[in-house]
């Protein structure tokens, strides 16, 4: 089984060391590439990522354009896909449920996502983390801070990410559909800076908002005004 695992980076020296330590676990399992596509940081973000082993490569900045350019430089180099967002660590058992998971799905189309968890003790994180919940059961929609595991042929079937500069991983989930995305056996655990800054309540209502406007139509450039940084 080969994997690799793709970071999107933009100015994340303060987060990427801690997410490359936890992903690097899989080179004892697998035959295992870290691909880090950099949009043009101005800290320290590259060379952290080159010290800790990953293959750097660069794009201009927009998750989702950055998400593809990456798939496309691992095209043809692995059996699955492991999106990951630069501020999000996954768990020490995230090996075993990912494994568990590849076997069981390396003849059907699937993806899968872990549970969300902020790095928060707040109370009201607890509270956002079982809306994100019901939301990715009841609705199907994990955000990208819960990462994105998907087989190779699977990704290229739906056509991948979109260089969208918002929304790009709902655009992709909704393509995967709700029927063929299941739920790891362990957790994204992801920055609480936005919801700490903006509030546990008025965040989580602007992310609603702006999924709204998306499913409405509206250019996800437009959407990026009101959902902010």
């Amino acid at each position: 089984m080969t994997l690799d695992i793709v970071i999107p980076t933009l100015n994340a020296a303060a987060t990427i060391a801690q997410t490359l330590s936890a992903v690097s676990t899989a080179r004892g399992v697998w035959r295992c590439r870290i691909v880090v596509c950099d949009g043009g940081s101005a800290d320290d973000t590259a060379e952290i990522a080159h010290a800790r082993g990953a293959q750097v490569i660069t794009a201009p900045p927009g998750r989702g354009g950055q998400l593809a350019a990456a798939a496309a430089a691992a095209a043809g180099k692995s059996d699955w896909l492991l999106f990951l967002h630069a501020d999000t660590v996954l768990s020490p058992d995230w090996v075993a449920a990912t494994g568990q998971f590849m076997d069981r799905a390396a003849s059907s189309e699937a993806a899968g996502y872990f549970r969300l968890r902020f790095d928060s003790d707040s109370p009201r994180a607890r509270t956002v983390e079982r809306w994100a919940a019901w939301r990715c059961r009841t609705l199907g929609l994990p955000y990208g801070d819960q990462g994105l595991l998907i087989k190779r042929t699977f990704y290229d079937r739906v056509g991948g990410y979109r260089d969208l500069r918002l929304m790009e991983d709902v655009d992709l989930v909704r393509r995967i559909g709700r029927q063929r995305l299941v739920a790891l056996d362990a957790e994204a655990k992801t920055s609480a800076a936005r919801y700490e800054r903006d509030g546990w309540t008025l965040r989580p209502l602007r992310n609603l908002f702006c999924l709204s406007l998306f499913s409405l139509g509206v250019p996800p450039h437009l959407i990026a005004r009101i959902y902010g940084k």
